[in-house]
């Protein structure tokens, strides 16, 4: 589980990379299926943060790993 995890996070990265940020895998728990990240580079000071990640990131883990219920940055 966690492979396909970082397999697209590995997808999504280039696209936050292009705008000088990136994202870090931190934890995914089976159970409650809460995957927990962490936001770097400008994306740690940028107003759209949480709409990348519920929106761009989200979905497109979702989409590929349906175990993933919830994604929180911390």
């Amino acid at each position: 589980m966690v492979g396909k995890i970082k397999k697209q996070l590995d997808k999504i990265r280039p696209y936050l990379q292009m705008d000088g940020g990136d994202i870090e895998f931190i934890s995914f728990d089976d159970q409650s299926g809460v995957l927990k990240v962490k936001l770097q580079g400008t994306c740690l000071s940028c107003p759209m943060s949480q709409i990348t990640l519920q929106e761009g990131v989200a979905k497109a883990i979702k989409e590929e790993v349906p175990e993933v219920k919830e994604i929180i940055a911390i």
